[in-house]
């Protein structure tokens, strides 16, 4: 496709991984994500792909793991309970170091929690989730466009580095629709030397693997993935800032959070009243430079959240506490507004946030 179509969120990340050359999906439906699995079910056969509902989100995680171990570009996707359930696996595969690429159109929690939108699976995104010292590249869309955007650039980052790609979003931006243009992929298809495809004239078969029995191979491996993690910090973090070069007070929201953040700030601005926005794109590697310049300049931030508060901690390390980090947050799927918003603008501004 070249022309803008409309699209919902969900079917434009399904159409965009297959423009990145995805073939092979494997998942199970849990709302409010179901959309994925209901467009991949009627596209994968009309392209000679892959389809398969697995009986279990364990069960896709890990068939996942096969076809990545086969050198294929693999997909899953899920919502917040449902990639609770697949964390082992994702730790298997980044373990394993075997790309692929992850959808949580998150929902609220705990528990089964409800199906409206949310944003409390930043800490399971971000911080790992699974068991051992791995790390999942976390992009975080604020638009359908740029869900197409990022699903095409997770797949490639996911080869890149041989590590699994989760694209973090929420119920709205999963089910509302907008303009989009889904373009081919341009990136030159990634050898994969490494792939379990046979011996093909090698002397030795690959073997793919994340068991290690002796101490010391299994510490040279954590240290190996460390490395790599290192470079994805140096090379992979995004952000996007909105008037903040005058501004006293940064926002800092991601996903839909964000745009709801804008109004907030354009109503600011209109009352005179100095404010930016500063959104994280890569939540994992978390965009440190621009919160340690602003801080600098800036006389405070306040994050905003669906949830009671993770992506707060992250903001008060970037910032080095340096200057006051507020915080305002609704859970269980309500949806801050951004008249809510600009009040706790005005509080700070007054004085009064807090009290």
């Amino acid at each position: 496709m070249s022309e803008k179509i409309l699209m919902k969120g969900n079917e434009a990340i399904a159409e965009a991984a297959i423009a990145a050359g995805c073939r092979h999906y494997f998942g199970y439906p849990i709302t409010p994500q179901t959309e994925i699995t209901e467009y991949m079910s009627r596209r994968m056969p009309q392209l000679g792909g892959v389809f398969l509902q697995a009986e279990s989100e364990i069960s896709a995680i890990n068939m996942v793991y096969g076809a990545a171990g086969a050198g294929a570009r693999v997909m899953t996707s899920s919502s917040s309970p449902g990639i609770s359930l697949k964390q082992e696996g994702i730790s298997y595969i980044a373990g394993a170091e075997l790309p692929c690429f992850i959808v949580n159109i998150m929902r609220g929690g705990p528990g089964l929690g409800g199906i409206q939108p949310a944003q409390g699976d930043y800490f399971q995104a971000t911080k790992g989730g699974g068991h051992g010292d791995y790390h999942n590249i976390v992009l975080a869309p604020n638009s359908v466009q740029e869900m197409v955007d990022l699903t095409m650039t997770g797949f490639a980052l996911a080869d890149q580095y041989r590590n699994p790609v989760m694209l973090l979003g929420d119920g709205v931006l999963g089910q509302m629709m907008e303009p989009v243009e889904i373009r081919e992929k341009s990136d030159t298809p990634v050898e994969k030397p490494w792939a379990t495809v046979g011996m093909r004239g090698r002397a030795k078969p690959n073997i793919i693997n994340s068991l290690y029995l002796k101490a010391n191979e299994l510490e040279d491996h954590n240290k190996h993935l460390q490395e790599k993690y290192a470079r994805i910090q140096t090379s992979e973090m995004r952000w996007e800032e909105i008037e903040t070069e005058d501004a006293e007070l940064i926002l800092v929201a991601y996903g839909i959070t964000a745009r709801i953040a804008q109004s907030a700030l354009d109503k600011a601005r209109e009352n005179g009243q100095k404010v930016g926005l500063l959104r994280p794109i890569s939540l994992w590697p978390f965009p440190e430079p621009p919160f340690a310049r602003l801080a600098k300049t800036a006389k405070a931030f306040l994050t905003l959240e669906l949830s009671a508060g993770q992506m707060i901690e992250d903001v008060r390390l970037a910032t080095h506490d340096a200057k006051p980090v507020h915080f305002y947050g609704r859970t269980g799927g309500v949806i801050m507004t951004p008249l809510e918003v600009y009040q706790e603008i005005c509080k700070i501004f007054d004085g009064k946030e807090g009290k």
